[in-house]
């Protein structure tokens, strides 16, 4: 397959686009985002504050610690950090500067409930909405279907963006995002085949030198459950546990507010941090040369970006299995495997893991982490030794590409109840007992 001039610039978009850093779990970071611009754009500082959420991004806050809060959690924190000290020009690294005194000053207002917290039914699954008002203005930020993406403002009566007027603007621009709908498990290992390095060294050796400290964090602290040094302390040294414990290590930290900034995919630190740290720890086993090495961390981000696309941003899927499929058919093609190989590794880890649910981002992360990494390990192995979950045994497909089209299924549209009673149970509203 002879990728066109376009597929080359689209793929490397894509790249630049999901690639970039962002400090802690992404969604309390987009709230302290929103809130931020929303303090920008009122100008001083409110008097009341509202924050209406989408449920996936409820379950994603309630239970992380929010960066550089000094140990608080919850939404209103991040709300409340992002007003008081964010810095909007630095978006997913918002809070990256707050000091002691807006820590304090964070405290002293949430105790003060000056923040409002509300469900937002019927909007998107990421979706934000802040609104601020002071004695003698009023303000309203919206962000929904990307962590940055700033889909409305308004300020006392005067409509200053809204998603409609955006779009309108972009194409008259001739902007051109990112098609996501274009990729496929050929076209992508194609373009990490042949790619020109220097278009994208940059930014992998961003990712790779970010995740990497992350995950070091996490093995030399007690970070969270501890996941990942207890992984090493219990299993051993060899290869394929090194590379378990380094992935969930990362997000025994991340999870735990560690302030140490992430290369993300997909809009996910955790999943940054999966498509990266078992590649790197089979690359210095197996002793790779540093080209073959950068071109498999193509292949496990794009191979977890192109399975996410069709689940979408948030939703009850466990981002962890189609990182993890990433960087399985990534230490697959660095022991010269090819598409078939590939494709071998990616099926039998969605038809092992695929079930895992997402109950929202916390120190649990780390283990569903480590335990898709394995499962990819194990898909690794018997993809290797011509093995794999055969056709009709499940979602399992003759071709991967409907795999995984299966799989955005489940995802997207299966999981949407399973989705919404999820958010009943973190929040009390399920009548557990009723169906004993």
């Amino acid at each position: 397959m002879k990728l066109s001039e376009q597929d080359y610039k689209n793929y490397t978009a894509i790249l630049h686009e999901e690639l970039i850093p962002a400090m802690g779990c992404t969604e309390p970071i987009a709230i302290a985002y929103a809130a931020s611009m929303a303090r920008k754009l009122l100008g001083e500082m409110p008097t009341r504050m509202t924050v209406n959420c989408s449920g996936n991004m409820i379950k994603n806050v309630k239970g992380v610690t929010v960066p550089n809060s000094g140990g608080q959690k919850g939404i209103e924190v991040a709300a409340i950090l992002g007003m008081v000290g964010g810095d909007p020009d630095k978006k997913l690294e918002v809070i990256a500067g707050v000091t002691d005194e807006d820590r304090e000053e964070c405290r002293r207002l949430n105790e003060a409930k000056i923040c409002d917290v509300n469900l937002a039914e019927n909007v998107p699954n990421l979706y934000i909405e802040i609104s601020m008002e002071s004695e003698e203005h009023t303000a309203c930020v919206r962000i929904a279907y990307h962590h940055t993406e700033i889909v409305y403002m308004k300020k006392d009566d005067e409509v200053l963006r809204d998603e409609e007027h955006a779009i309108a603007k972009e194409a008259s621009q001739g902007i051109v995002c990112a098609d996501r709908s274009k990729m496929s498990l050929q076209g992508l290992i194609d373009y990490a085949d042949t790619v020109d390095l220097a278009e994208i060294r940059d930014v992998i050796g961003r990712q790779i030198e970010m995740n990497s400290r992350i995950s070091q964090e996490g093995l030399d602290n007690a970070w969270g459950a501890q996941v990942g040094k207890t992984i090493l302390g219990s299993f051993g040294h060899d290869v394929r546990t090194e590379a378990c414990a380094a992935a969930a290590a990362g997000s025994d930290a991340r999870m735990s507010g560690c302030p140490l900034p992430v290369v993300i995919n997909s809009g996910s630190g955790n999943q940054g941090i999966t498509v990266t740290m078992p590649v790197l720890v089979y690359a210095r086993e197996w002793k790779i040369s540093e080209e073959k090495m950068y071109r498999a961390m193509l292949v496990s981000n794009l191979v977890s970006i192109y399975i996410k696309h069709y689940i979408g941003a948030l939703s009850a899927f466990c981002g962890a299995v189609s990182a993890a499929c990433g960087s399985g058919a990534a230490i697959t093609y660095m022991a010269g495997g090819d598409y078939q190989h590939i494709g071998r590794t990616i099926t039998s880890t969605l038809a092992n893991v695929g079930g895992i649910v997402c109950d929202g981002a916390k120190r649990s992360c780390a283990a569903k982490i480590a335990a898709s990494v394995n499962a990819a390990l194990l898909a690794h192995y018997m993809s290797m030794n011509d093995k794999q979950f055969q056709p009709g045994e499940g979602i399992v497909e003759y071709d991967v590409e409907e795999t995984i089209k299966n799989m955005g299924y489940i995802g997207r549209v299966g999981m949407k109840s399973t989705d919404k009673e999820i958010l009943n149970v973190m929040i009390d509203k399920a009548d557990v007992d009723s169906c004993l």
